[in-house]
């Protein structure tokens, strides 16, 4: 048996950082446990062409480990997964992970959390804090379609491409017309492929720009730290400034609209096109996508677009929801993923024997994002209301880390238990700051609302600041006397 004061599950950005933070306030006695055989999360996960971050760079990485020779303004999916490497190897992370060991269970037993991994021969983890950093965009959504094991040809999701799929030459699907797909897209073209795009959605759409880095460019921030704090001062309040459009501001989403428009209107010759890709709901209402070549792709006619939904496979022909037909080669569902209801919530069993998920039956829950009721000494990083539509998620995981130092420091030999109604008041909260936002107007349906209560759940309402000043009022009225547990009256 292992017993350690916090174990960490996930070795992604959330999972790194908060290890950072535990080491950064000498707080050595920690478990980094991590389901794949690398660190990277997201970027190790995906790697399918074109994958890069809508994030500048220089803003998307950890504050206290800049880099200053990010090879461009949006860094490519495997720039983003060596940073991360370098990252945990250079600060001794690596060396205490343990990989290739996914949970099986966690519960809360005798004041402690008790784990079960998947490695073979491995014990039984005991740890005082359990800090669940396992990501929001982990569990690939598949849709139902009708005779889809048909398929004779390669079928994969975006988060799991089969890079031994010759492209070249090939027929190629996508079912899906979000962030992955307008940067799979592309891809697929410039490497010879044919593609028909099944897009049940539009997508708002806005120039994505940026700029190779030159070597002396590379040069002049590695030799002078301020510039380089202050490019990413920029960036974060330029980050910050999209919120008003993001959130439902009039005034602000209207400017974004016609820039979405017109971005449209430029690279988009044929009406009836234009009209195809053009949303039916307010700007904001789903993810905002950066791009400066999935417009011309179609507008070059190198990719067919089907706009309606798929519905049917039979052997290779390809069904839509309008009746039309393709006959396709490999088959790539760019669907997204399950986030209303995390797959990692239902290991989790706390104080009274209910798990996390059935905790969240109704729609996830928490106080702050991070910590919940029913579940003494737990930690939630991009959980709950953790998720940005408009800046860094990176800001978020170290803010939560942050909070979390703080929590293990105040707890004092005590479990720390969330009063059930300090969550309930927070999840209030956010009800009350989600109204007359655009996530939540009429006709809009994205990944950030939980169908089962139609509560805001995903992202944070609001600014970054705003989510520190939040986890700054957390105190110690919001947790139960240490004398207080379960057995003493605990609701």
């Amino acid at each position: 048996m292992t017993d350690v004061d916090v174990a960490i599950i996930g070795a992604g950005f959330a999972g790194i950082g908060m290890a950072l933070a535990l080491q950064k306030a000498n707080r050595e006695s920690f478990i980094l446990l991590e389901r794949a055989g690398d660190v990277g999360g997201t970027w190790r996960e995906n790697t399918y062409p074109g994958i890069g971050c809508d994030v500048p760079a220089h803003l998307y990485g950890f504050a206290d480990h800049p880099r200053p020779d990010w090879s461009q303004t949006y860094a490519t999916g495997s720039e983003i997964q060596e940073y991360l490497r370098d990252v945990a190897a250079e600060q001794g992370i690596t060396a205490r992970a343990v990989f290739d060991s996914p949970l099986r269970r966690a519960r809360w037993s005798e004041n402690a959390w008790h784990l079960d991994t998947g490695r073979t021969g491995a014990q039984t983890i005991t740890a005082q804090s359990l800090v669940l950093a396992c990501g929001r965009l982990t569990q690939p959504r598949l849709p139902d379609v009708s005779g889809i094991e048909s398929f004779p040809g390669p079928v994969m999701h975006t988060a799991r491409w089969d890079h031994s799929v010759a492209v070249a030459g090939r027929r190629f699907a996508v079912v899906g017309t979000g962030a992955s797909a307008v940067q799979l897209v592309p891809e697929l073209v410039r490497r010879g492929a044919s593609v028909t795009l099944f897009q049940r959605t539009p997508a708002w759409i806005l120039p994505r720009g940026g700029e190779i880095y030159t070597t002396e460019q590379q040069r002049r921030l590695a030799s002078d730290p301020w510039a380089l704090a202050d490019l990413r001062a920029d960036l974060y309040r330029e980050g910050e400034s999209r919120l008003a459009s993001r959130s439902g501001d009039r005034r602000a989403a209207a400017v974004a609209h016609e820039a979405a428009r017109a971005h449209l209107a430029a690279q988009v010759r044929d009406a009836a096109l234009r009209d195809a890709l053009t949303p039916r709901y307010p700007f904001g209402c789903k993810r905002v996508l950066l791009s400066d070549d999935f417009y011309p792709a179609l507008d070059a006619g190198e990719v067919t677009l089907e706009p309606s939904a798929l519905v049917a496979v039979e052997g290779r022909t390809l069904v839509s929801d309008d009746g039309n037909a393709y006959e396709v080669d490999a088959l790539v569902l760019a669907t997204g993923f399950e986030t209303t209801q995390q797959p990692y919530a239902d290991l989790v069993e706390g104080e009274a024997g209910q798990t996390l998920a059935e905790h969240w039956s109704d729609g996830m829950t928490s106080l702050g994002s991070t910590v919940v009721a029913g579940f003494p000494d737990l930690y939630v990083l991009n959980g709950p209301n953790a998720s940005l539509g408009h800046n860094s998620a990176v800001l978020m995981a170290e803010a939560q880390a942050a909070f979390v130092v703080r929590s293990l420091a105040e707890r004092g030999g005590h479990p720390r238990r969330v009063r059930a109604e300090a969550e309930r008041a927070y999840t209030r909260e956010i009800v009350e700051r989600s109204v007359g936002t655009s996530w939540l107007a009429e006709g809009c349906r994205n990944w950030y609302v939980d169908e089962r209560s139609g509560r805001l759940t995903l992202l944070w309402p609001g600014s970054v600041q705003a989510f520190h000043d939040r986890l700054a009022r957390i105190g110690p009225g919001d947790f139960e006397p240490a004398s207080v547990g379960l057995l003493e009256g605990r609701s």
